[in-house]
């Protein structure tokens, strides 16, 4: 099961992700885009693939890397409604709570 949390909560992981959305990159084209070391970005892949948000094609010696839209679709919309539900009961207290007092 793919922990979108786990997947999303670094900033480094969420640019590889908006990278890899629209058109399939190259390891090496991915670590152009950081100022961390290869091997850094290669550990932040290995967690995007893991969690199966992104999916990987071996061409030669070269690694291709696109995001896996179907999954990480269906995680967006559940991430969406699960923080849905959180605002929701948040405003349904907030409401409680300002017609106590009144």
């Amino acid at each position: 099961m793919t922990d979108i949390y786990r997947a999303v909560s670094d900033p480094v992981r969420r640019r590889i992700l908006k990278i890899v959305a629209h058109q399939e990159k190259t390891q090496s084209e991915i670590v152009k885009e950081f100022i961390i070391s290869q091997p850094a970005v290669k550990k932040h892949l290995a967690i995007l693939l893991e969690e199966e948000l992104i999916l990987e094609r071996r061409e030669g010696k070269y690694c291709y890397y696109r995001l896996n839209t179907p999954i990480f679709q269906h995680h967006y919309q559940r991430l969406q409604h699960e923080l849905g539900l959180i605002l929701e009961n948040k405003l349904n207290d907030l409401k409680h709570y300002l017609e106590e007092d009144m």
